[in-house]
Order: C-alpha cells, then sequence, then structure tokens
C-alpha cells in the first residue's frame, strides 16, 4: 500500500500535464519517453546486448517534431521507416554490433517511444483530446483497485489459482476482476460529467483498456523476468524507475487512441 501512496505521488505531475494539454503534455510525454529508453535499454546490458539509445533518442525527437508542427499523420509511417532503417545500419559496425542490438533498439523504438506517443497524439484530436484523461485512468485506476481487489479478496472467489503465477505470481484472478470493474466505473463517471454524449464511449474504453493495462504491466514483468531484475531502474529509491510507473500506459494509450480515430471519429464522418 505503501508504495501505491508513494507512486500516485510520484505521478501527480501527470495530471498537471493531462490538464495543460497541447505542448507541454506532449514535452512531457518525450521526457517520460527519453528517460524510459535508458532505463530499458540499460537492463538489457545485463545480456550484453548494446542498443543504440542515439538512434533511439533521435527517433523520439523527429516523431514529437512532426507531432509539433502538425504533420499529416502519413509521415508517422515515414518516420517508422527511418526508424526501422537506422536501426539496422547501426549493424554495419559489424565487428561489435549483433543482430540482438539491432532487434532491441526497434523493440525499444515501438514498445516505448511509439505506443507512448498515442498520447501526444491524442492531444491532437481536437474535442476528443479530454479523453487523454481516460489514457491515466484506465492504467491508474486499474493498478489500485486491482491491488486493494487481490488484497481484500485474493483466493475467495476464483481459489488459490493466481492470473499469470509464471510471470507475476502475486497477482490474483480477483485483482484483474476489480481492476476491470474499477477502471470501468470511474471511467463511466468521468463520461458523465465531462464529457457531451460519450459516457458509453467511456464505459467501453473503460473496459478495455484495463485489460490491456494491466497486458502492459505483465508484458514489463516479462522483460524484467527474463532479465533477472527486480525493476527498471533506481531514480525512485526503493519504487524501481520511470519505465516501471508508466508501464501500463504504453498499453492504455494506443487503446484510447484508436478507439478516438477508429470510432469515434468515424461515426462523426457517418
Amino acid at each position: 500500500m505503501k508504495t501505491r501512496i508513494i507512486s500516485g505521488c510520484i505521478l501527480a505531475p501527470l495530471l498537471v500535464f493531462v490538464f495543460l494539454g497541447g505542448i507541454w503534455l506532449k514535452l512531457f510525454a518525450l521526457a517520460i519517453t527519453i528517460l524510459a529508453l535508458y532505463e530499458f535499454f540499460t537492463v538489457h546490458h545485463k545480456d550484453e546486448i548494446k542498443a543504440s539509445f542515439p538512434i533511439a533518442v533521435g527517433s523520439a525527437v523527429l516523431l514529437y517534431c512532426f507531432s509539433f508542427f502538425h504533420l499529416d499523420p502519413v509521415f508517422y509511417l515515414f518516420w517508422l521507416f527511418i526508424s526501422v532503417l537506422a536501426s539496422l545500419l547501426y549493424l554495419f559496425n559489424i565487428h561489435k554490433r549483433i543482430s540482438e542490438d539491432a532487434m532491441l533498439t526497434i523493440t525499444g523504438i515501438t514498445y516505448i517511444t511509439f505506443f507512448l506517443f498515442h498520447l501526444a497524439w491524442i492531444a491532437d484530436l481536437g474535442d476528443y483530446a479530454r479523453l487523454a484523461w481516460l489514457v491515466v485512468i484506465t492504467a491508474f485506476i486499474t493498478d489500485i483497485t486491482a491491488y486493494f481487489g487481490g488484497y481484500f479478496l485474493g483466493g475467495k472467489l476464483f481459489g488459490d489459482k493466481k492470473l499469470c503465477p509464471s510471470i507475476s505470481p502475486k497477482k490474483t484472478r480477483e485483482g484483474a476482476l476489480f481492476g476491470v470493474i474499477g477502471s470501468a466505473v470511474v471511467s463511466l463517471l468521468f463520461g458523465i460529467f465531462f464529457t457531451e454524449g460519450l459516457a458509453l464511449h467511456c464505459l467501453l474504453i473503460g473496459i478495455i483498456g484495463s485489460v490491456f493495462a494491466q497486458l502492459g504491466d505483465l508484458t514489463a514483468s516479462i522483460f524484467k523476468r527474463k532479465l533477472r531484475v527486480k525493476d527498471y531502474g533506481k531514480l525512485i529509491p526503493g519504487h524501481g524507475g520511470v519505465l516501471d510507473r508508466v508501464d501500463s500506459l504504453l498499453f492504455t494509450a494506443p487503446v484510447v487512441c484508436w478507439y478516438i480515430l477508429l470510432i469515434l471519429m468515424k461515426m462523426e464522418i457517418h
């Protein structure tokens, strides 16, 4: 419980930048991206895999520049081409590089940079920009309610079977269920009080986003288990690094963004 409270205090600035929106949210997302990339690549040094941090940072800056200047989203595909190409050219130093170096660079760019970039993308979606709050709600409310659901009801509804014992032994099925319920309820309330006519959509995003938030958390746990490390970093003493705190956001930001693009905005056209 202490960890949840401290983490909440540390992540409080995120709420400020989501409230400010626009360029401030983008700058904050870019800063978090660079810190998370550094942590992600650093822990992999343990396996002697050396991704290119300069290429990854250059890729992130380029992507956000496209967003700052409001270029057509088709440029995001061009960015992906340039990023993957640069990562592969990194192997041209053939005597010092192995194929895994390029693969890890590409993974960091897509998994961290592009996934989190969806939070900044939402800031450019006009009236739907306020739904950036759902990225935070689905990620953090899921984490909080899943924790308390597992703490008080763990093993009482579904027996002693854990959610994913080989990945995260402490996570319970009860916790996962209450995480979805908590996210759905708070998302619905957000839709009722802070949007016009989008309450049911917010409810759906709350449910879907919660599932993906938990998948994001489990994915991060897989990386750490494979690397035999507890945390990605030590920026927050006793509570890990930046990536440990935002791993759920990496999956919830694309869910919210693509729901807006593929469903809400398509409904406007028709």
